[in-house]
């Protein structure tokens, strides 16, 4: 690799995920949440007949506890590690979607023969394919989340995650990289599947709505309370709502020390594989009293070792242990029985 070109190459990662409207952490999506917490805690103080400042809002959203917490750096130093070198280090780890897509249309079309192209309008088969996906995405995520949660091993790297003591934007960010690879390998399996089911349905590729190589739907949720989960601002779904979507309070729940909220709520936009595989809490309407971090006081806490090299160790503990206990054991020969002397 060209070393010279690696700051251009930084530059150009961090203009993508600044400035493509469809990023995960684009300015746009990120001022629209600022937006939405400005209007829901002025709402709040409004009925409650209070005075609105712009100092109030400003301490209402950026907590000195919060700003300056150790755990909040650590999550600014994730989201470069994630942009940049993760790219470089691990981008050739992925399954590839769109092979694994037309792998399926080929077995489908070898099994069952070729469909006729659907006689759809392209709008209708475009907004079905990009729904599919969504839910493909959804489901993948959330079994990815499942497994990350209820295996050891894998919870060892996920486990990263949940190290964070406040919540922040930046907290999506906070990911080992094994977990990340694991994750995008199993979500292109899903949405590999579905876009591969979806094109031999229709009898042609069909392309879902983008919006910077992302669903539209997605970045839809991103835009309206995805960043808000990973914040200390309660906003709950409750009834029938909040049993089809993860509100901000239901991801908080998801991060509390509290073992009633042990893994509850794993899905990322969506309430839906929660409620249908039994993981769901939905939140009251109320605050509830929270803390956030898996064992906040360990040594090496919010650093490079403790949260990037040490889950190796641990992960592979877990293996030592697993082998031994399938090992045969060594079968202890009875010693000879003495004669008696008569």
């Amino acid at each position: 690799m060209d070393l010279a070109a690696v700051p251009s190459y930084f530059l150009e990662r961090l203009g993508q995920a600044r400035l493509a409207p469809g990023s995960s952490v684009s300015l746009a999506s990120l001022s629209c949440a600022l937006l939405i917490a400005c209007a829901i805690i002025a709402a709040r103080r409004y009925r409650k007949s209070r005075r609105i400042h712009a100092r109030t809002l400003i301490r209402a959203l950026f907590p000195k506890s919060i700003v300056l917490s150790r755990s909040t750096l650590t999550d600014v130093g994730y989201l470069y590690f994630n942009i940049f070198v993760f790219g470089i280090v691990f981008g050739w780890a992925l399954l590839s979607y769109e092979m694994l897509s037309r792998t399926i249309v080929d077995q489908l079309t070898a099994l069952f023969g070729p469909m006729p192209p659907a006689p759809l309008p392209a709008l209708v088969s475009r907004t079905i394919i990009t729904v599919m996906l969504f839910l493909a995405y959804e489901l993948g995520y959330w079994l990815n989340h499942y497994l990350s949660h209820r295996v050891p091993f894998l919870w060892e790297f996920h486990k990263v995650h949940h190290s964070a003591t406040v919540l922040t934007p930046l907290t999506n960010f906070r990911v080992h990289p094994i977990y990340m690879c694991i994750f995008l390998n199993i979500l292109a399996l899903f949405i590999g599947a579905a876009n591969g089911f979806g094109d031999y349905i229709f009898g042609l590729a069909t392309h879902q709505y983008l919006l910077s190589e992302n669903n539209i739907i997605l970045v839809f949720f991103i835009y309206l309370y995805v960043h808000l989960q990973h914040t200390q601002l309660w906003i709950s779904f409750t009834g029938w709502l909040g049993h089809l979507l993860m509100s901000p309070a239901h991801h908080q729940i998801h991060h509390s020390r509290d073992p009633a909220h042990f893994n509850k709520n794993l899905g990322s936009c969506l309430a839906l594989w929660d409620w249908m595989f039994g993981t769901l809490y939905v939140p009251a309407a109320e605050r509830e009293r929270l803390d956030f971090g898996v064992e906040p006081d360990r040594v090496g806490a919010h650093t490079i070792w403790g949260e990037l090299i040490a889950p190796f160790g641990r992960a592979g503990l877990l293996i030592g242990r697993r082998l031994e206990r399938r090992s045969p054991q060594p079968v202890a020969l009875a010693a000879p029985e003495r004669e008696e002397a008569y």
